[in-house]
């Protein structure tokens, strides 16, 4: 008899990236109930793969199951976002202090040299170049702090907030304040002054925290005028 085939891995990975993506930009809305028969009809994939993949969203906070009622999508609730964003700044401000530290000169330059490349075309880019431009800034930056720890949890609340940090930069004096705050934030690595850059950092993260709350409620009409 013919041995059976191992599972493939493939189908798992592509919908989780699908759903994945869907999730970070709010595409299940809040509350919205997943129909997994009709999800996985659509995707072209068994109920089984999809549990897997929805299982995983759970896990990283994309989205929510809730016993008997089964998979929703994540709220968009004020205190959810201040507490993501407090996380943020803090991990974020040890991210700049501990790049400062161990980053190597080469390393440094060759994130200047990058943001400045970027910084050239930020205010011509789209919406989403711009979020993804700065999610790969603070990205690149943690990668410098030489800890996985860090880099993997940036991650998850990079795509966590990833819808408000699109709605915000459609903004011109967003757009603006994110270059200069990013090259003061690089200046400060450069001369390797840690305390300088964490308290940039964590200025520059409390700033977009500040004004969360015009953009959430953005981001809550945006999801149910369309």
């Amino acid at each position: 008899m013919p041995s059976a085939k191992p599972k493939s891995s493939s189908s798992v990975d592509r919908i989780y990236h699908q759903l994945r993506e869907m999730a970070m930009n709010y595409k299940f809305r809040p509350g919205e109930p997943l129909n997994e028969t009709e999800l996985a009809a659509s995707l072209g994939v068994s109920r089984t793969p999809l549990r897997e993949v929805l299982n995983r969203l759970v896990a990283e906070g994309l989205l929510e199951f809730i016993p008997r009622r089964g998979f929703s999508g994540r709220p968009l609730e004020q205190k959810m976002i201040f507490d993501l964003y407090e996380m943020r700044s803090g991990l974020e401000m040890i991210s700049a202090r501990l790049a400062t530290e161990r980053a190597t000169d080469a390393e440094v330059e060759d994130l200047i040299a990058w943001w400045e490349k970027v910084a050239l075309n930020f205010d011509c880019f789209t919406s989403v170049e711009c979020a993804q431009a700065d999610e790969d800034f603070h990205q690149r930056l943690a990668s410098l702090s030489h800890n996985t720890e860090i880099l993997h949890t940036l991650d998850n609340l990079n795509a966590r907030v990833h819808f408000l940090r699109l709605i915000s930069l459609e903004q011109e004096s967003f757009r603006h304040s994110t270059c200069e705050e990013h090259h003061r934030i690089l200046s400060a690595i450069k001369q390797r002054d840690a305390n300088a850059a964490a308290n940039l950092m964590y200025a520059h993260v409390k700033l977009r925290q500040a004004q969360l709350v015009e953009v959430i409620k953005e981001a809550v009409a945006r999801l149910y005028m369309e």
